[in-house]
């Protein structure tokens, strides 16, 4: 994004100091040998794959000193292995380029310099760029290129077709962020490209900005959801990584890890988006990945007093689950509303289960998440399924 991230460090006769500085900062984030007394640790986004799919946490718009950004590529790869992600994607700008003075114009060096540091980590890395216009049209993401270079054409048409070309999965950046409120504006130029198959993806959070009206686009147009940094200036200045201030993660429920997989999901919209203590998505991937993230600690219950028993619950994801429980169903009676906080345990008194007879049973809990969006203001509506085995003492 444009603005007020954008680069106004100048690297005017230091850009081999500059470029020694950051690599020394990766070696000591990702080696520990600058520091030897801290080990570099990694947070875990402890998302559950779904059946037959692998849940990869991905950051698919990022930028660095070969546009306005103002970090070096490996650096990138580092904050992304420390942030708990998969795959990041480097989209640096082709029009942009504040440091063509200090550093050579090379559109492929970016992803080389990423890639090397990311191999040994296990991280992927997608080479890309950002179509940078006025609105209309706005910015245009482009992944899984073979050829940036092509990509710098006066006429944004061009560009854009150059990247379908070479099979780029293309999204449509912050569409509102120029508008009064923010809000998005469709105009004719992206219903030409959705026509002509050069759209497959909307950016419903940039940063820490949720854009309803992309995501409610999305649902109408088909078109697949992400969410992501946009960042320019090092994710550590930016956010915390302490639970509701994660940096936005786009989640692509891939076959499995290779870019060919990683592109096929995302043009198959399978994808849902953590932002800001939410999760945005379709019910057929937040619901298992709600019901994934649970685990019973005690499945085998023991009724306590009249008809009482505790049930505790870790909560694996890294985000709350806000709970609001249908108050149709007596039977075993819940509070209205419960939190299941983000890597904890918590522990339900479950009341009057009637005539409940020793041996396994499903309890079927009907209820709202109310952090976990379907639509616009519209929050997921599930049943929680836990097998237990209740137990009567002295049995």
């Amino acid at each position: 994004m444009l603005g007020a991230m954008h680069c106004s460090l100048s690297l005017r006769g230091a850009a081999a100091r500059t470029r020694a500085g950051w690599t020394v900062l990766v070696a000591g984030l990702v080696l520990g040998a600058t520091l030897p007394a801290q080990v570099p640790s990694r947070t875990e986004l402890a998302f559950p794959d779904l059946p037959g799919l692998v849940t990869l946490r991905c950051d698919f718009h990022l930028h660095t000193v070969f546009s306005d950004g103002r970090v070096w590529p490996d650096l990138r790869v580092a904050e992304a292995w420390r942030d708990g992600l998969d795959v990041i994607a480097l989209t640096d700008h082709i029009e942009i380029l504040p440091h063509k003075a200090d550093l050579p114009v090379n559109y492929a060096r970016p992803y080389e310099i990423a890639r090397a540091a990311a191999d040994p980590l296990g991280l992927v890395v997608i080479r890309g760029a950002e179509i940078t216009r006025g609105e209309p049209p706005g910015h245009v993401n482009a992944l899984f290129l073979t050829n940036v270079a092509a990509l710098d054409q006066k006429d944004y048409r061009v560009a854009i077709s150059n990247a379908f070309a070479q099979g780029a999965f293309l999204f449509w950046d912050h569409p509102g962020w120029q508008q009064p409120e923010r809000k998005a504006v469709w105009y004719a130029e992206q219903g030409e490209f959705l026509a002509r198959g050069w759209l497959h993806g909307l950016e419903i959070v940039n940063g820490p900005e949720y854009e309803s009206i992309p995501h409610q686009w999305s649902l109408d147009k088909q078109l697949a959801i992400l969410g992501n940094s946009d960042a320019h200036d090092p994710i550590s200045m930016i956010y915390t990584m302490q639970p509701g201030d994660y940096r936005p993660v786009t989640l692509v429920f891939a076959r499995d890890r290779a870019p060919a997989s990683i592109r096929e999901a995302l043009l198959a919209r399978r994808t849902a988006v953590f932002s800001a203590g939410r999760l945005f998505g379709e019910e057929q991937y937040l619901a298992p990945l709600l019901q994934g993230s649970l685990d019973i600690l005690n499945p085998e219950l023991r009724f306590r007093g009249k008809d009482r028993v505790l049930l505790q619950i870790r909560n694996q994801a890294p985000l709350h689950f806000q709970l609001r429980f249908d108050s149709s169903v007596p039977d075993p009676r819940l509070p209205a509303e419960a939190t299941l906080a983000a890597g904890k345990v918590s522990m339900f008194a479950l009341n009057s289960v009637s005539g409940q007879a020793a041996g396994e049973r499903e309890l079927r809990l009907p209820c709202t998440v109310l952090n976990l969006l379907v639509a616009p203001d519209k929050p997921l509506k599930t049943t929680l399924r836990l097998k237990v085995k209740f137990d009567r003492p002295g049995q």
